[in-house]
């Protein structure tokens, strides 16, 4: 698989990574099975996709665990990104920015991990009662003490702080310049995609003229763009789409227009080519120092993504994805 570099420090990774999310917490848990999962690690690794990304939330804690069994093998072969900052309780989640808390979490996710250091720690959320620079302070002292290779900072989900008349990213990019005169950020992970594209607008462009690489999240719409959706379906209730306001039966088919768009586009390049794979193709597309991570848990959908790297885009393909029509479906 091609390589791509992120951040400064050059460190080298498949061009598609692996969401692992979906394995054990916020999608379907009658479709989550430990063996399944463990085979889609094993393949995605035996492909290239060798970006291993999780979280301590997620599960809680069962994701790392999961990957521990696995990297208890082919440690060498994988690119560990984990995330801290983040508590689940009963029905809430909450930030914990504070230094202690910080240390002890990244000894836990090491433990669960089965490792001795995390290739990028990446803060999943700042504490809004904590100075962002003192958690960023915490995480570079975790890297001085080898625990760690690299800082990452997560925007995934920043909608619900954006405020009107401002971009969607401009409260991240504020933090990012804070955390930056505190120790070097490596990644920073924001969701991109063919409906979601506003991180195009200035957290991308700020990302690459500082050289520092930027992982994208939920790049096939949280299953949509695969085409795999019937629209009305329904999700289960523990399932984050049944809340989710492109995910109503109504909006899933008023967007049906993309996934034709991009199976037309997936038609010139042969009759095995899919949607999902022109929608990766399309994220691959927007810089170098981009590297999709989309979730799965199937060993068929982790080959089908990897692939896409074999497939080039060309400027009228581009040309028509950038044609398609805006997603319908507000967050605010």
């Amino acid at each position: 698989m091609e390589r791509r570099t992120i951040g400064a420090a050059a460190l080298a990774v498949g061009a598609v990574g692996l969401g692992c999310m979906p394995m054990s917490w916020a999608y379907s848990s009658s479709r989550q099975r430990g063996d399944e999962s463990l085979r889609a690690v094993h393949r995605a690794l035996d492909l290239g996709s060798d970006l291993l990304d999780t979280a301590d939330m997620y599960g809680p804690f069962t994701n790392e665990l999961l990957l521990g069994r696995v990297l208890k093998e082919r440690r060498a072969e994988a690119f560990v990104s984990t995330k801290v900052g983040l508590l689940v309780g009963e029905q809430h989640i909450v930030a914990n920015g504070r230094p202690g808390y910080v240390r002890r979490a990244c000894d836990a996710s090491l433990r669960r991990l089965q490792t001795d250091v995390i290739d990028l720690y990446q803060l999943h959320r700042p504490d809004p009662e904590v100075p962002v620079e003192e958690t960023w302070g915490a995480m570079a002292d975790l890297v001085r003490a080898g625990k760690v290779r690299a800082l990452g900072f997560c925007a995934v989900g920043a909608r619900g702080g954006r405020r009107s008349g401002t971009r969607l990213y401009d409260a991240t990019i504020r933090q990012l310049l804070r955390v930056q005169q505190v120790f070097p950020v490596s990644a920073v992970e924001a969701e991109l995609s063919v409906w979601s594209p506003e991180a195009l607008d200035a957290l991308l462009p700020w990302c690459e003229s500082r050289g520092i690489g930027f992982l994208a999240a939920m790049p096939l719409g949280n299953g949509f763009l695969t085409g795999t959706l019937t629209p009305g379906e329904g999700f289960e209730p523990d399932d984050m789409r049944a809340r989710h306001p492109r995910f109503t039966a109504e909006m899933m088919a008023a967007n049906q227009a993309i996934v034709v768009g991009l199976r037309r586009v997936a038609g010139r390049h042969g009759r095995d080519v899919t949607a999902a794979q022109v929608a990766l193709a399309w994220t691959l597309a927007q810089g170098r120092h981009v590297v999709p991570v989309p979730g799965a848990k199937r060993v068929r959908w982790i080959t089908e993504n990897a692939s896409a790297t074999k497939l080039h885009l060309t400027p009228q393909d581009l040309t028509d994805i950038q044609a398609l029509p805006t997603a319908q479906g507000s967050w605010e």
